[in-house]
């Protein structure tokens, strides 16, 4: 996909997952999410991190907090902006949902995946269908697959044995024993959510994930 359709699938992809925030309870938002220790909330606050950037100030004192460390850091800032109220958060959302504006630390490329992903870790454990657009979760898996710092998903290293075929989309990557399933099961198996995506996985190699 080039860069217009990329930010064209963000933006719908933002105002989606705004309508459906818009219709959770405020004990939805409580909900554990995807995320290891982070609530739905969380999530929801992080994805507009992006297109709302945090002042150079409150990022310092995040960094600071989180000691360098980036991923602390992600959790350290998105909890900051889980504090406004959830109706302050979806209509950041819609607000913002055509912004191209992107952090110092984020590379332009990831918007796109870390947006197809983070709607999963809300919709799932919510019981919520959110269907992934093929095309966009084929270029965001193809994306991840090739990663390196500051992500620390270890992709190639946990899955290169296997052969990962979307069923959905015109995606395959690997050799050795099969793993299939829809795009957005595999995203959420290249970005290390195994558990989740396990039960929506069918294939030979699919009983080796555990130990993978």
């Amino acid at each position: 996909m080039d860069t217009d359709e990329s930010w064209r699938v963000v933006v719908e992809q933002r105002l989606a997952l705004a309508e459906l925030l818009a219709g959770l309870s405020e004990a939805d938002w409580e909900q554990p999410s995807l995320c290891a220790g982070w609530r739905v909330r969380d999530v929801a606050a992080h994805v507009t991190l992006i297109p709302i950037s945090p002042s150079a100030g409150s990022l310092l004192v995040d960094f600071a907090k989180a000691r360098g460390n980036y991923a602390r850091f992600n959790t350290v800032a998105s909890q900051r902006r889980a504090t406004r109220t959830p109706t302050e958060i979806v209509q950041d959302l819609r607000t913002s949902a055509e912004s191209r504006s992107v952090p110092r630390l984020v590379n332009p490329a990831n918007v796109m995946w870390d947006i197809l992903v983070h709607a999963q870790d809300i919709a799932i454990p919510l019981g919520i269908d959110f269907p992934t657009p093929p095309d966009a979760g084929a270029a965001a898996a193809t994306r991840i697959w090739e990663l390196r710092w500051p992500f620390s998903f270890g992709t190639k290293r946990r899955l290169g044995t296997f052969t990962l075929t979307a069923t959905d989309a015109n995606w395959t990557v690997g050799t050795g024993p099969e793993i299939a399933g829809t795009i957005s099961a595999i995203l959420l198996l290249l970005t290390g959510r195994t558990e989740a995506a396990t039960p929506l996985l069918t294939g030979d190699g699919v009983h080796s994930l555990a130990t993978s």
